[in-house]
């Protein structure tokens, strides 16, 4: 579909006739998109339903992200709902922005404007630029639609010809999907991120939203690195400019725990304890398992591995516990007969540093039985080793 077209469809879908039909479509089930459409044809332009329908499943697809409250009064694109921040990491940021004293932010590179809603809830005052003439309609209904139009100005043009001087502070998110996928080489970025790097130097603050796999290296000297993760899910790196050059940090939301780093030596290896600790993603992207350990008094059951090991259970927001009861070896006969002894019929498998998939092990073991284990594949001291156990809470519940 072209773009002309496409922007007669997303006007309509704002007149009223379109606002009766997304109204109607909020609940419905994909599973009969058929008869559904069928059905809204005989009543309203085969056009307009065919734009409706595509807006409610995105919305659908965007409650995910954004809370039901928010996604069915949003509008989104299929790149839109794809790229877009996780409300709640926008919120986190934006709040991180408003206590470093920031008024106002140019927001190149905005999508639907998922951080500059973020932003203006936060009581930010938002330039959001998209070059995309959609994708600026989305961010400027969007505002509309959630009551922030008076702090979000949109406007549609390349982001390199923006003058962001009378700005507070620049947020730049490039687009990192591309025909084929994810981009991963941040100079593919679209703007690549060395010209989003100079644009943060020419500001008095800076957040450049990068994936979360980029190279430590490829981080500017200047810039604060800052790893989020979301229910356990690692969902994006920041480059901070304006804060404290050269720190590397995690944060964990939804609680807010910030774990900074210290510039430790790597933990030393030592046999598995009673208590095996793994890491939160961001933590581990941060390169911060060291303070980790340092944390729980314990070392590394391999110099490879992420996974630490203490005979002590240390209450921490930064790492999930498991009580090992066994170290076996790799065998899978060996578990097999072990867990059936035991009666285990809900088995949890997770692995780091083993090219053993957790579905091949459930489907060969067959587990049965009224009780639940958790089994680890990994390597201790360069040895492939299964260690067997059950997560705990930091007070030593189950």
């Amino acid at each position: 579909m072209g773009r002309v077209t496409d922007l007669a469809s997303f006007a309509a879908l704002l007149a009223p006739e379109g606002q009766t039909l997304l109204a109607a479509l909020r609940d419905y089930d994909p599973a009969r998109e058929l008869a559904v459409a069928s059905r809204l044809r005989r009543d309203h332009p085969a056009e307009l339903v065919t734009a409706a329908l595509g807006q409610a499943r995105l919305r659908q697809r965007a409650v995910a992200k954004f809370g039901a409250e928010d996604a069915y009064r949003m509008y989104f694109t299929p790149n839109g709902v794809e790229q877009s921040t996780r409300a709640s990491v926008g919120a986190y940021r934006a709040a991180r922005m408003k206590a470093l004293g920031v008024g106002s932010v140019a927001d190149l590179c905005s999508g639907i404007g998922g951080d500059a809603i973020a932003l203006a809830r936060a009581g930010i005052s938002v330039l959001a630029v998209d070059r995309d003439p959609l994708t600026a309609g989305a961010v400027r209904a969007n505002a509309a639609a959630l009551g922030l139009s008076d702090l979000i100005e949109v406007r549609c043009a390349d982001v390199t010809e923006i003058d962001t001087s009378p700005y507070d502070a620049v947020f730049v998110d490039p687009a990192r999907r591309g025909g084929r996928g994810r981009i991963f080489d941040p100079e593919a970025y679209s703007p690549p991120l060395s010209w989003a790097v100079e644009a943060a130097r020419k500001a008095p603050r800076a957040a450049l939203k990068v994936a979360p796999g980029i190279p430590h290296e490829a981080v500017p000297a200047e810039a604060e690195a800052e790893w989020i993760s979301d229910g356990g899910d690692v969902k994006e790196a920041v480059l901070w400019f304006g804060t404290e050059p050269g720190a590397r940090r995690a944060t964990l939301l939804p609680s807010g725990a910030t774990l900074a780093g210290r510039g430790l030596p790597d933990p030393e290896v030592r046999p598995v304890g009673r208590y095996l600790y793994e890491p939160d993603g961001a933590v581990i992207r941060a390169h911060l398992v060291a303070e980790v350990a340092e944390e729980l008094d314990g070392g590394l059951i391999d110099g490879t591995i992420a996974y630490v090991t203490s005979d002590a259970l240390v209450p921490t927001p930064y790492a999930a516990a498991y009580e090992i009861t066994d170290e076996l070896p790799f065998n899978l006969k060996k578990l097999k007969a072990l867990l059936r002894e035991r009666e285990v019929g809900t088995l949890t498998v997770k692995k780091r540093g083993s090219a053993v998939e957790p579905e091949e092990i459930r489907r060969k073991v067959k587990p049965k039985g009224p009780n639940a284990a958790t089994v680890l594949l990994t390597r201790v001291a360069g040895a492939p080793t299964m260690l067997i156990g059950h997560p705990v809470r930091p007070d030593g519940g189950r």
